[in-house]
């Protein structure tokens, strides 16, 4: 039997999953109940709720941990006392990805829609794969594809939390943005560079290294830059056309030398077709269409991916639009994560009044990036603050959602409790609102739509 400690996590669980498929007794321990483990247990998966090693099963084979959980965990530190064989969620990929070629993505954020883009994509082409996704991709209704032991390639979103992603062997790797994230884990930003260069350094020499143009990357491997502005390869021509995101793809002439041979076909790559929504969806694109087309994916498969990819559950998620109410729900728990899904919601629904409601995640990532989420979520025309999720962290003094509320320059802004919220936001009657955060914030969101929905 395999036990999973914090099995409710979107990475234990798509690996929870995927252990169960492929034959293998499982059982868990999470701290809450929630939709997720709620699936699992329908998938026949014991798991309970309360930390008391009497409810661990005898006959454990070995223990996946999530750094999730406190090193004070009761049922960890019984398990440790009786020597149990005990890995890391990170140790498992990184078995996995010895054995296929592994395709990883990451990044501080845009991870996620990228890993889930081209999961589809390569089964538009019918590519035979593993994929382990950081969220819940709609076009599956899931985070996890089982394949088959003798599939080509595996792909993993690549997560840069207490150094995870060093343990993957990637064949293509992909960085979609580095900003100063995780400092309780990292101390301070250059750190975080130094890490995510590791990561990139990991990428096998026959393979090919992908990041945004704007990245403190430094390789030797072979490497390709995407962005809006001056890197290999580009998104031109924008615009949003009836509900679609529309743009080109430009390979500058003057790169083409420097382009792998089985990337031009990139430049007749015209008039894509996508019902994401935002620049920073536009560059996950692109860096999805690269790896796709290195793999040597056809150009019709791609354009038909993009087309029919539904999203992520959680990213840009419009759970409403009925012609009186849009409510879009985000995973956003960044400042600059904010900005880009308030922007987006700005250039696809125009010029209606936009209220967001924020839960701040994490004392420490408040208190140093107190400004900068207060100018992000300042772009709002309303602001409701949830007081803070403290996840795995003890409140900190003068960190508080009211001195964060005081900093931001919306004319209309308030602070909220959870009880308080669906009576709020009745009497608000909003046109276009967000929830925003990765605390547990998306308990609301079945309420929210449900109300905005009748």
């Amino acid at each position: 039997m395999l036990y999973f400690l914090g099995i409710g996590g979107i990475g234990m669980s798509a690996l929870a999953r995927y252990f169960k498929a492929k034959g293998y007794e499982v059982a868990g321990y999470d701290r809450t109940p929630s939709p997720l483990t709620q699936r699992l247990e329908n998938e026949g998966i014991s798991i309970h709720y309360v930390d008391d090693p009497s409810l661990i099963p005898e006959n454990i084979e070995f223990v996946v941990l999530t750094p999730a959980i406190p090193s004070n965990s009761l049922e960890l530190r019984y398990l440790r006392d009786k020597n149990v064989k005990i890995v890391k969620r990170a140790e498992v990929l990184g078995m996995l990805s010895k054995q296929h070629k592994a395709l990883a993505i990451a990044g501080t954020h845009g991870k996620t829609t990228t890993t889930a883009l081209v999961t589809h994509i390569l089964k538009t082409a019918n590519e035979k794969l593993s994929a382990f996704i950081g969220g819940i991709s709609r076009n599956i209704d899931s985070n996890v594809v089982i394949g088959e032991d003798n599939d080509e390639y595996v792909v993993m979103e690549a997560d840069e939390f207490d150094h995870s992603f060093l343990q993957l062997s990637p064949y293509v790797s992909i960085v979609t943005s580095i900003d100063a994230d995780h400092l309780d884990i990292y101390g301070d930003y250059q750190h975080l560079k130094v890490s995510f260069n590791d990561f990139v350094d990991k990428t096998s020499d026959e393979g090919l290294v992908i990041y945004h143009e704007n990245l403190p990357i430094e390789t030797k491997k072979p490497h390709i830059t995407y962005g809006l502005e001056n890197a290999d390869v580009t998104a031109k021509n924008i615009r949003v056309i009836d509900g679609e995101t529309c743009f080109d793809v430009i390979i500058d002439g003057e790169r083409l030398e420097k382009v792998p041979q089985n990337l031009c076909n990139l430049c007749n790559l015209r008039e894509i077709k996508m019902s994401l929504y935002g620049l920073h969806n536009v560059q996950n694109a692109l860096a999805a269409i690269i790896m796709c087309s290195y793999l040597g994916v056809n150009i019709n498969d791609i354009r038909q991916g993009l087309k029919t990819f539904k999203g992520v559950q959680r990213r840009f998620d419009i759970r409403v639009n009925n012609g009186k109410h849009i409510y879009v729900d985000d995973y956003a728990h960044h400042p600059e994560e904010i900005k880009a899904a308030l922007n987006a919601a700005r250039n696809a629904f125009g010029d209606k009044e936009l209220t967001v409601v924020f839960q701040p995640h994490l004392f420490t990532r408040t208190r140093d990036f107190m400004d900068a989420f207060a100018e992000s979520l300042s772009l709002a025309d309303r602001v409701i603050l949830l007081d803070i999720y403290p996840a795995r962290e003890l409140p900190i003094e003068g960190v508080t959602s009211a001195a964060l509320l005081e900093k931001i320059t919306s004319k209309n802004k308030l602070l909220c409790s959870k009880n308080e919220l669906l009576d709020i936001i009745k009497s608000i009657d909003p046109e276009l609102i967000m929830t925003v955060g990765a605390g547990d914030i998306d308990r609301f969101v079945p309420q929210i739509e449900k109300l905005l929905g009748e």
